[in-house]
Protein backbone atom coordinates (compact mmCIF):
# COMPACT_ATOMS: atom_id res chain seq x y z
CA UNK A 1 0.00 0.00 0.00
CA UNK A 2 2.76 2.38 0.87
CA UNK A 3 4.40 1.41 -2.37
CA UNK A 4 1.29 2.36 -4.32
CA UNK A 5 1.08 5.63 -2.43
CA UNK A 6 4.68 6.48 -3.35
CA UNK A 7 4.04 5.53 -6.96
CA UNK A 8 0.95 7.77 -7.04
CA UNK A 9 2.89 10.66 -5.51
CA UNK A 10 5.73 10.15 -8.00
CA UNK A 11 3.27 10.03 -10.88
CA UNK A 12 1.56 13.20 -9.60
CA UNK A 13 4.92 14.94 -9.29
CA UNK A 14 5.86 13.91 -12.84
CA UNK A 15 2.49 15.12 -14.13
CA UNK A 16 2.94 18.43 -12.33
CA UNK A 17 6.45 18.80 -13.73
CA UNK A 18 5.23 18.06 -17.26
CA UNK A 19 2.37 20.52 -16.82
CA UNK A 20 4.76 23.20 -15.55
CA UNK A 21 7.13 22.65 -18.48
CA UNK A 22 4.18 22.80 -20.93
CA UNK A 23 2.99 26.02 -19.30
CA UNK A 24 6.47 27.58 -19.50
CA UNK A 25 6.76 26.57 -23.14
CA UNK A 26 3.32 28.01 -23.94
CA UNK A 27 4.19 31.28 -22.21
CA UNK A 28 7.52 31.51 -24.06
CA UNK A 29 5.93 30.67 -27.41
CA UNK A 30 2.65 32.59 -27.15
CA UNK A 31 3.84 35.77 -25.48
CA UNK A 32 5.82 36.99 -28.54
CA UNK A 33 3.02 35.86 -30.83
CA UNK A 34 0.48 37.76 -28.73
CA UNK A 35 2.72 40.81 -28.76
CA UNK A 36 2.97 40.54 -32.54
CA UNK A 37 -0.80 40.35 -32.88
CA UNK A 38 -1.24 43.39 -30.65
CA UNK A 39 1.37 45.35 -32.66
CA UNK A 40 -0.35 44.42 -35.94
CA UNK A 41 -3.72 45.50 -34.59
CA UNK A 42 -2.23 48.79 -33.38
CA UNK A 43 -0.69 49.41 -36.83
CA UNK A 44 -4.00 48.66 -38.55
CA UNK A 45 -5.81 51.02 -36.20
CA UNK A 46 -3.22 53.74 -36.82
CA UNK A 47 -3.58 53.27 -40.58
CA UNK A 48 -7.34 53.60 -40.27
CA UNK A 49 -7.00 56.77 -38.19
CA UNK A 50 -4.72 58.32 -40.82
CA UNK A 51 -6.25 57.08 -44.08
CA UNK A 52 -9.76 56.02 -43.07
CA UNK A 53 -13.08 57.46 -44.20
CA UNK A 54 -12.80 60.33 -41.72
CA UNK A 55 -9.06 60.09 -41.09
CA UNK A 56 -6.39 62.76 -40.85
CA UNK A 57 -5.89 62.95 -44.61
CA UNK A 58 -9.58 63.64 -45.25
CA UNK A 59 -9.63 66.05 -42.31
CA UNK A 60 -6.77 68.09 -43.84
CA UNK A 61 -8.56 68.23 -47.20
CA UNK A 62 -11.79 69.33 -45.54
CA UNK A 63 -9.91 71.96 -43.54
CA UNK A 64 -8.29 73.38 -46.69
CA UNK A 65 -11.67 73.39 -48.43
CA UNK A 66 -13.17 75.20 -45.43
CA UNK A 67 -10.47 77.89 -45.59
CA UNK A 68 -11.03 78.33 -49.33
CA UNK A 69 -14.80 78.59 -48.90
CA UNK A 70 -14.38 81.06 -46.04
CA UNK A 71 -12.21 83.27 -48.27
CA UNK A 72 -14.83 83.08 -51.02
CA UNK A 73 -17.57 84.01 -48.52
CA UNK A 74 -15.54 87.03 -47.37
CA UNK A 75 -14.95 88.11 -50.97
CA UNK A 76 -18.63 87.77 -51.84
CA UNK A 77 -19.64 89.73 -48.74
CA UNK A 78 -17.29 92.56 -49.75
CA UNK A 79 -18.66 92.51 -53.29
CA UNK A 80 -22.21 92.53 -51.92
CA UNK A 81 -21.42 95.56 -49.72
CA UNK A 82 -19.92 97.40 -52.72
CA UNK A 83 -22.99 96.63 -54.85
CA UNK A 84 -25.32 97.83 -52.08
CA UNK A 85 -23.34 101.06 -51.83
CA UNK A 86 -23.54 101.48 -55.62
CA UNK A 87 -27.32 100.90 -55.56
CA UNK A 88 -27.72 103.49 -52.79
CA UNK A 89 -25.68 105.98 -54.86
CA UNK A 90 -27.82 105.32 -57.91
CA UNK A 91 -30.97 105.86 -55.85
CA UNK A 92 -29.91 109.18 -54.37
CA UNK A 93 -26.94 110.77 -56.19
CA UNK A 94 -27.77 112.43 -59.55
CA UNK A 95 -24.08 112.54 -60.51
CA UNK A 96 -23.82 108.77 -60.08
CA UNK A 97 -26.91 108.27 -62.23
CA UNK A 98 -25.47 110.52 -64.93
CA UNK A 99 -22.12 108.72 -64.82
CA UNK A 100 -23.83 105.34 -65.16
CA UNK A 101 -25.97 106.56 -68.07
CA UNK A 102 -22.93 107.91 -69.88
CA UNK A 103 -20.82 104.84 -69.22
CA UNK A 104 -23.28 101.99 -69.86
CA UNK A 105 -25.85 103.51 -72.20
CA UNK A 106 -23.50 105.88 -74.07
CA UNK A 107 -25.76 108.87 -73.43
CA UNK A 108 -24.42 112.30 -74.25
CA UNK A 109 -25.33 115.85 -73.43
CA UNK A 110 -26.46 118.14 -76.25
CA UNK A 111 -23.56 119.20 -78.55
CA UNK A 112 -21.33 116.44 -77.11
CA UNK A 113 -19.64 113.81 -79.32
CA UNK A 114 -18.82 110.31 -78.07
CA UNK A 115 -15.97 108.46 -79.70
CA UNK A 116 -15.72 104.73 -79.08
CA UNK A 117 -12.83 102.59 -80.17
CA UNK A 118 -13.25 98.93 -81.12
CA UNK A 119 -11.86 96.53 -78.52
CA UNK A 120 -8.43 95.13 -79.29
CA UNK A 121 -8.12 91.41 -79.99
CA UNK A 122 -6.49 89.47 -77.17
CA UNK A 123 -3.30 88.71 -79.14
CA UNK A 124 -2.70 92.40 -79.91
CA UNK A 125 -3.49 93.48 -76.34
CA UNK A 126 -0.92 91.00 -74.98
CA UNK A 127 1.74 92.28 -77.39
CA UNK A 128 0.91 95.87 -76.50
CA UNK A 129 1.16 95.10 -72.79
CA UNK A 130 4.56 93.40 -73.15
CA UNK A 131 5.91 96.05 -75.53
CA UNK A 132 6.36 93.70 -78.49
Amino acid sequence: MADQKVQAETKAAETTAIANRALEFAQRAWRPAGTGVVVCLALLLMGHVINGKNGLTVWRLKRAEDHQLQKEIDRLQQENAQLRQHVEQLKSDPDAIEHEAREKLHYAKPNEVIVTLPPQPKDQSQHAATGR
